[in-house]
């Protein structure tokens, strides 16, 4: 077995497509797989920097890629984004993962960008442990978002670049015996915490580097991109600082300035003066209606939407709106943002082809609908992920393209909002769309958003079906120990799955201990993140009584009321102080890997099977259990915060999330468990 690592070459793609399609663990699933001209696609949408292919005997094995963009987010300057890292299962005990990465930094030394940043589901150890193990530090989030992923960034390139010219000639040889960074920054543990350490008001990030006998020490300002100081300890433990060079680059830095605010019929419209971003929100709606990114002058860096650049803009008041402009040289977007009579306007004017534009819808229930102007028909599906629409989130050039001349449309009761596609749009799944700008013969590219608002509220669904609570009596036991709910049983049906007293993962969630638990959460709503995975914080739990737990450290408190009665429901009630944003109650129900689930979504009953989606949300949902009997989970009374409740499928089985929204008091939240032989949906 002679392996190979080369750069990418025109006819890869479709052995590079094929690769991933034959394992459900790469790293950029997409329902039903890819073709070979969509991953060529992506790979230019993307800028690629560099794509690195392992061969063996011909057949692609494994590869790495360095992108400027993936969709989802935008590197910075002197900055990579790692993806696609995939090794086939039957080489992933060889040299070969190390080989990709090793030859991937030294690309990037080369080139001058310096910081690799890469994303990993944390519940996957073995990939986690090893970007550790190579020097990889959490700056960030230390706990998954909605994508499951944490993102981890990688320096060393800047220290070698930064201090090689200085180094004694024996130390650059030891580099130059380097086959491997496996080791080199030493034994960093593999916990879910920030690396950041605050000296002197800033964010910093320490390294000590093994070359040989030899040892870096290094500290990096994280905000700025840039080194502060490095010291050199030779074999015989004498020291000597390191002369650091200028990197090749400039990060620029968020100015702090304030958006741009305008209102129209109950709407409200804000323009992010520092990246551009539009957000439009309505009154009694949670979150935003809309969110849609800025295109950017700069090709390469369109803004992801999780996450974008800071810009250099101009901003200026119009009627109904306000004029946003940014340069880069001899190039230059216009764009134009108003809001009138409901309908959101993007006026774009340009040099030079612009960036991309993503678009997220805000509504969370409700509709999908999509019309064919050919066939004069539209097709209307449940808002999900996953329903209807593939998720193409990770690869974006997979996505379904909504031709020129059809309309967009979602819908949830009080809430309308309409899309008129003049030009094809990419839906990368029913929450989220790609608009590329194409000019019309007055050199003017148009987009249109029409909102309608202030329609009467639906009703609660309601099924036709009485309650019939299974018989028998109830226990429900609650550990501190486990953080949670360790086993719930109605007369012979067991309800929750647990791993207790095990830890183990589940979903993207690597501290999995009780089948109910609560945390504290980003909003579902966040640009950034979106809601995690209920991964736990490291402080203890208290045990306030059988079925009572208080974490001080988190200022969370919640208890379950359990009569002994199974005709009678399970409460729990969740008290949240200390929340900023939500307070969520996870349950992973005792279901068969896959189940029926009966949701109410925007007052209307839907019944789907659990392979169907990859989120749902609703105002109230019933899952089948293992023993076919049904877990009934809705907010109990009025009192929560916007309450919802999310279903999310995973290979390790179906988690529910239970949502409220903090206050300025922080959450407070009440919610209604039952088991029924049928569904009361």
């Amino acid at each position: 077995m002679s392996i190979t690592i080369r750069p990418y070459q025109e006819g890869d793609a479709h052995d590079i497509a094929e690769l991933y399609n034959r394992h459900r663990d790469n790293p950029n699933p997409v329902a039903g797989g890819i073709g070979g001209d969509e991953l060529e696609r992506e790979l230019t949408e993307r800028d690629t920097a560099t794509f690195l292919v392992a061969v063996d005997d011909g057949r692609v094995v494994g590869t790495f890629g360095l992108f400027h963009s993936t969709g989802r987010r935008s590197a910075r300057a002197g900055e990579l984004i790692a993806d696609m890292f995939f090794v086939a299962p039957a080489y992933r005990n060889g040299v070969i993962t190390g080989r990709l990465f090793t030859e991937a930094v030294e690309w990037m030394m080369k080139c001058g960008c310096l910081v690799l940043r890469l994303t990993v589901n944390p519940a996957n150890t073995v990939a986690f442990r090893l970007y550790r193990r190579v020097g990889c530090v959490s700056v960030g989030e230390t706990v998954p978002g909605e994508d499951g992923n944490v993102e981890l960034h990688n320096y060393i390139p800047l220290i070698l670049r930064s201090v090689f010219a200085d180094l004694d000639p024996e130390a650059v040889a030891a580099l130059g015996g380097l086959s491997s960074f496996a080791n080199v920054a030493g034994g960093r543990d593999d916990e879910l915490r920030s690396d950041v350490r605050v000296v002197d008001g800033v964010r910093t990030i320490a390294y000590a580097l093994a070359l040989g006998g030899f040892r870096i020490d290094a500290s990096i300002d994280v905000d700025r991109g840039l080194m502060l100081d490095a010291r050199l300890t030779a074999p015989d433990g004498t020291a000597r600082p390191l002369r650091i060079a200028e990197p090749p680059y400039r990060v620029k830095t968020a100015r702090q300035v304030p958006p741009h605010r305008f209102e129209s019929g109950g709407l409200v419209c804000e323009v992010d003066g520092g990246d551009g971003t539009v957000t439009v929100t309505a009154a009694g709606h949670h979150g935003p209606l809309l969110v849609s990114t800025w295109p950017s002058c700069e090709a390469d860096r369109s803004a992801g939407w999780r996450e974008g650049q800071p810009r250099d803009l101009d901003v200026v008041p119009v009627e109904n709106g306000v004029r946003v402009a940014e340069r880069s040289g001899e190039d230059e977007v216009v764009g134009t943002i108003t809001l009138d009579g409901g309908v959101l306007g993007q006026d774009f004017t340009f040099t030079r082809r612009p960036g991309r534009i993503f678009q997220t819808i805000g509504l969370r229930q409700g509709t999908f609908a999509l019309s064919d102007p050919a066939a004069g028909t539209a097709a209307e599906h449940l808002l999900g992920t996953g329903i209807g629409v593939r998720d193409a989130s990770e690869v974006v050039a997979a996505a379904q393209v909504a031709p020129a001349g059809s309309e967009l449309v979602w819908n949830d009761g009080p809430t309308r909002i309409e899309l008129p596609a003049t030009r094809p749009v990419r839906l990368i799944h029913t929450g989220l769309v790609e608009r590329h700008l194409e000019q019309d013969e007055d050199g003017v590219a148009r987009l249109r958003t029409v909102f309608r608002t202030g329609a009467d509220a639906r009703p609660a669904a309601r099924s036709a079906a009485a309650p019939q609570p299974v018989a028998g009596t109830r226990a429900v036991k609650v550990q501190a120990a486990a953080a949670g709910v360790t086993s719930w049983t109605e007369g012979g049906t067991k309800v929750l799955r647990s791993p207790h007293p095990r830890t183990r993962a589940f979903g993207c969630n690597p501290r999995w201990t009780a089948g109910m638990w609560v945390t504290r959460e980003h909003g579902r709503f966040s640009l950034a993140t979106g809601l995690g995975w209920g991964v736990p914080t490291a402080g203890g739990w208290e045990q306030k009584h059988p079925l009572g737990l208080a974490a001080p450290h988190e200022r969370i408190d919640w208890e379950v009321t359990a009569p002994e009665s199974a005709a009678e429901p399970v409460r729990v009630d969740v008290r949240a102080p200390g929340a900023e944003e939500e307070v969520v109650l996870w349950i992973t129900p005792n279901t068969p890997s896959r189940t029926a689930v009966v949701l109410d979504s925007a007052g209307t009953r839907r019944e789907l099977d659990s392979s169907m989606f990859r989120q749902v949300w609703a105002a109230a949902a019933a899952v089948r259990l293992a023993d076919g009997s049904w877990l009934d989970c809705r907010p109990a009374g009025e009192g929560a915060g916007a309450a919802e409740v999310v279903l999310r499928t995973t290979a390790s089985g179906l988690l529910i999330g239970c949502v409220a929204a903090a206050g300025p008091d922080g959450a407070e939240a009440s919610w209604q468990l039952a088991v029924h032989r049928e569904p009361v949906v």
